[in-house]
């Protein structure tokens, strides 16, 4: 219970990024928004979105060596201190400059301490590296699900201060997105620190204490924590040997690392550019197009489709193990073509012919739609990626993982206001052909992975012969410990990791 705690208190940090996305949906929406800042639109509203992902793009040099030099967990409270600074920058914004600013900041500290569709980096390395093996691929799928959190609570919050006279109508939901990063500097305090990282900087005991604390209550010489420990440090002594000189080029050095980076950097690129954007940061501009221009009414599909989104999302991270991530994510491309054409046919009538429930067709469609990106897009993007990096490079695979969703989402949050002033639902047409390609690269390139642990995962790319050595070395050092009482017979993998049935 103390380690679903600890980590439940990490996956806050996810919530940040669904908040921000749901908020400036929500604020075009917004009366007094529109009026302070005099009704942002085109390339200036593009720039109000787009900024945030601006600010990650300047910590990318220095986010994954803070995580690998510090820790995880420093890293953490560096980054969630900046947001609450940021903030606060943000709730007392006088003019669209000051805006801007703040929200630059707050993507500067996401590269630091989370993301969800962003740049983090230790959140996330830190949930899949200490979660209990069974449980570390539906935990670490609900880091990213629990995007949807923070976007439900700003959709709500923003339609409820809609009916605010003032300023404060849009400074309040602005204030609470500082919610989460408050939390962290709270709690972080109490969290251990990731035992990997500590293997890699020479801190082998306290390594085992922790495994031992919050894996087998303390038993430092439990089997299973004695297995864990020494697959730890084989694999890290391993892939240490392959790539001695542990950069970014040691991301394409190797034959494994090569195939590693072809999968993420497409579903990095591949999450922000299947039409969601259009939807996550635009969805009064969608509406505009179908002739829903009333903000009550936006605002509140906005609120209903945060919820929905959250719902998918959850069902999905739960089921990772059971289904498997390759028959997500093809079922999820699959889906979305589907959806999308639909969408935008019915868009076209709507062009055409005025019909009332040709707009009501295209809300039902973006629900649909969302609930196939939603099996897979939300919870793996994060997981996925951090599971099939080696721990050598796996905070500054995950950065370039995020440098290259962050350059997607900032082309695509500029573009995407502008393009729908002049091609309405026509743009449409782009994304179709390009979830298409999607479809086919995802089938002939995304790997497997379902029932190994985090080093199996890792070699897996490099061939048979680095699992076994790592698997052999792990088994022989925790079969010299004297079985516990709970354990009869010596150790065996399927007791520590949940075994796959086809």
């Amino acid at each position: 219970m103390l380690l679903l705690s600890d980590i439940c208190a990490r996956l806050i940090t996810s919530s940040t990024n669904g908040y921000d996305g749901s908020m400036m949906n929500a604020l075009q929406s917004e009366k007094q928004w529109n009026t302070y800042f005099n009704s942002p639109h085109g390339s200036q509203l593009g720039l109000l979105n787009a900024i945030q992902h601006i600010g990650s793009l300047a910590a990318y040099p220095f986010a994954p060596y803070m995580s690998d030099g510090i820790g995880r967990r420093g890293t953490v409270i560096f980054g969630a201190v900046v947001m609450c600074a940021a903030t606060a920058v943000q709730t007392a914004a006088q003019s669209v400059r000051m805006f801007l600013g703040a929200r630059f900041l707050i993507g500067f500290g996401l590269s630091f301490a989370a993301s969800t569709l962003n740049a983090g980096n230790a959140a996330p390395l830190l949930v899949t590296e200490i979660a209990y093996p069974k449980y570390r691929a539906p935990m670490t799928s609900l880091y990213n699900s629990l995007y949807a959190s923070g976007a439900i609570i700003a959709a709500w919050t923003a339609y409820g201060t809609q009916f605010i006279p003032t300023s404060w109508s849009w400074r309040i939901p602005s204030l609470l997105q500082g919610l989460p990063s408050m939390l962290q500097v709270c709690l972080i305090g109490f969290m251990p620190e990731s035992p990997r990282w500590l293997v890699s900087v020479g801190r082998d005991a306290q390594a085992l204490r922790t495994l031992a604390y919050y894996h087998a209550d303390g038993n430092e010489k439990d089997p299973l924590v004695v297995y864990e420990y020494e697959e730890i440090k084989a694999s890290i002594h391993f892939d240490r040997n392959v790539a001695s000189n542990i950069g970014y080029k040691s991301l394409f050095t190797t034959v494994g690392n090569r195939k590693r980076m072809r999968i993420i950097l497409a579903i990095a690129f591949f999450s922000q550019w299947s039409g969601n954007g259009l939807v996550s940061y635009y969805l009064n501009k969608v509406f505009d197009t179908i002739g829903i221009t009333d903000s009550t009414i936006q605002l509140l599909i906005n609120g209903i489709l945060s919820i929905w989104n959250l719902f998918w999302g959850i069902s999905a991270a739960l089921l990772v193990d059971r289904l498997g991530r390759r028959l997500l994510f093809l079922t999820s491309v699959g889906g979305m073509i589907i959806f999308f054409i639909m969408q935008t046919v019915c868009s076209a009538i709507f062009a055409q012919r005025q019909t009332e429930g040709a707009a009501h067709a295209v809300i039902a469609f973006i629900f649909l739609f969302y609930a196939a990106y939603d099996v897979a897009f939300l919870p793996l993007i994060i997981s996925y990626t951090v599971e099939i990096l080696p721990f050598p490079v796996r905070a500054k695979g995950f950065t370039l993982y995020s440098l290259t969703l962050s350059i997607a989402l900032i082309f695509n949050q500029y573009v995407n206001p502008v393009a729908l002033e002049k091609l309405g639902w026509k743009y449409y047409i782009v994304y179709i052909c390009w979830l298409a390609f999607e479809g086919v690269y995802l089938y002939f390139f995304v790997t497997e992975t379902r029932g190994l642990s985090l080093e199996e995962t890792a070699a897996l790319f490099d061939g048979a012969e680095a699992i076994d050595q790592i698997h052999c070395h792990a088994l022989a050092q925790a079969a010299a410990i004297p079985s516990s009482s709970e354990i009869k017979g010596g150790v065996s993998v399927d007791d520590f990791y949940e075994p796959v049935h086809p």
